[in-house]
């Protein structure tokens, strides 16, 4: 074994880089139950568009109409369950130093 592969013990003195200690308890409670919502929100949006498209599979179905009409709604309310399911999951709320970076910007206009 080389130096490179012995395990590093974290030094305790030393405060982890990874946490945030601005953000007060409450505020990270606030954040949370913020995207605890916005994920339970995403569920129920996406249960809902695979009813409702489900159902208009069948309609479609029923009537043996040639033509996939069902496609147009299935795929313009698709791209907005796209764009909820980032916001649920993907986008964070902006860091102290974007919002720093940010008022910079707009002090300098």
């Amino acid at each position: 074994m080389t130096a490179n592969q012995l395990p590093v013990e974290p030094d305790h003195d030393v405060p982890d880089p990874t946490v945030d200690r601005a953000v007060t308890e409450v505020d990270l409670r606030g954040r949370a139950l913020a995207r605890l919502k916005k994920k339970a929100d995403f569920r129920t949006h996406l249960l809902i568009y695979v009813l409702v498209n489900g159902m208009l599979v069948v309609f479609w179905a029923v009537t043996g109409a040639a033509f996939f009409w069902p496609i147009f709604p299935i795929a313009g309310w698709g791209i907005g369950i796209v764009a909820n399911a980032v916001d649920a999951y993907a986008v964070d709320a902006p860091t102290e130093d974007q919002i720093e970076t940010e008022m910079e910007r707009l002090r300098r206009r």
